[in-house]
């Protein structure tokens, strides 16, 4: 009697969860908001292909002044700068006037431009990442670079009948299978003012082997939606306005800002951008960013970021499919190449070129394959 209960209790058990889980697929809902990264700081760590392990400290915001210092690495020496410290943000001041904070964009590529120096920003870069849900994993103040962590888009989760009843209790076993991180670097410009850049970096989840029997994580393309996004709240954070309207109103203005009217295409074995070299000079870096170049250095006087890049197509299948966290099989697969932004003489055009470590022209396959890649981040 009492077994009969029971067996009849789980039957009937099963057939709720059976209606509920229709109900479920006839009644997915999502989120209004666009990003949820409260769970960040509880991620499991992640397994991750080589090209997504954390970049490099490597940009260097500080502009040379063209007296004899070619790299960026050579130029912060001859300055002395101390390592970043305590002192070295002692400048910091509260919100800025809306006025002192402008979105400038040009194709999908946005960025503020805030009149306060990278050292007076610096502390409410600290602040504002954790706000938003993410631990940041690195920060060099002298660089002007700052990384978080990988983390999920809770929003993404669809919220139904069964997510809504038991997902407070289960929540870590619902999962988008993407991860996110960012990368926010800093540029000085020649009047004082500073330059924010947002860059997203992407990673999902995907079935491999003969039956799709296991997965692993790889790359997916960088969302310049959600570098709105963010640029955006950091804009109403600088700016004093944390009031839910005000930071919708912050997002919509960013994702919004009409594009100049400038492009970029290939040609004849170059990317032909439609700008000056300083405007084309800081976007460059951006697109390296984007893309997942790991820059070690740059030489703004000649023109030339040196930088690693690892070709997906011919980087070994073991190699590819490794740990997120930490591993060395980029350092080891990666090749040396030199990126050339030039300005034309007696035009408003720059070109950009690729160039083998040894400073010649880069006909490979890869070479092609990068001109490609930035030329696509810069249109």
């Amino acid at each position: 009697m009492n077994r009969k209960f029971k067996t009849h209790h789980a039957a009937r058990t099963v057939a709720l969860a059976t209606v509920a889980l229709s109900l479920a697929a006839c009644t997915t809902v999502f989120e209004s908001d666009k990003v949820d990264y409260r769970s960040a700081k509880k991620a499991a760590p992640l397994d991750i292909p080589p090209d997504l392990t954390q970049l490099q400290k490597d940009n260097r915001y500080a502009v040379p002044d063209g007296r004899g210092i070619a790299t960026a690495s050579g130029f912060q020496q001859a300055r002395g700068t101390p390592a970043a410290g305590p002192a070295a943000v002692n400048g910091a001041v509260g919100p800025v006037s809306t006025d002192a904070v402008r979105i400038e964009r040009a194709g999908n590529q946005r960025w503020l431009v805030v009149k306060e120096t990278p050292e007076q920003l610096w502390p409410q870069l600290q602040a504002f990442w954790p706000s938003v849900g993410f631990t940041v994993e690195s920060e060099n103040l002298q660089t002007g670079i700052m990384e978080t962590n990988w983390a999920e888009n809770r929003a993404k989760i669809p919220q139904d009948i069964i997510r809504r009843t038991i997902g407070k209790v289960f929540d870590s076993a619902y999962s988008t299978g993407e991860r996110d991180k960012y990368r926010t670097r800093l540029e000085r410009r020649p009047d004082g003012s500073t330059e924010i850049y947002i860059s997203h970096r992407g990673a999902e989840e995907v079935l491999v082997g003969p039956q799709k029997e296991s997965t692993t994580w790889t790359s997916r393309p960088s969302d310049p939606g959600l570098e709105a996004e963010f640029l955006g709240r950091l804009m109403a954070q600088l700016t004093g306005q944390i009031k839910p309207a005000e930071v919708k109103q912050a997002t919509e203005a960013v994702a919004s800002a009409a594009p100049e009217a400038q492009h970029a295409k290939l040609e004849n074995g170059k990317v032909v951008v439609d700008e000056g070299f300083d405007r084309a000079w800081r976007r460059v870096g951006l697109a390296l960013d984007r893309v997942g170049f790991t820059v070690e250095d740059r030489d703004r006087v000649q023109g030339i970021y040196f930088v690693r890049y690892v070709d997906p197509d011919k980087a070994s299948k073991e190699g590819f499919f490794s740990k997120l966290f930490g591993s060395e099989d980029k350092n080891k697969e990666a090749q040396r190449y030199r990126v050339l932004v030039s300005a034309v003489p007696n035009a408003t055009t720059t070109d950009i070129t690729v160039q083998s470590n040894d400073g010649k022209p880069e006909t490979s396959e890869t070479g092609a394959k990068i001109l490609k890649l930035l030329a696509d981040e810069l249109k």
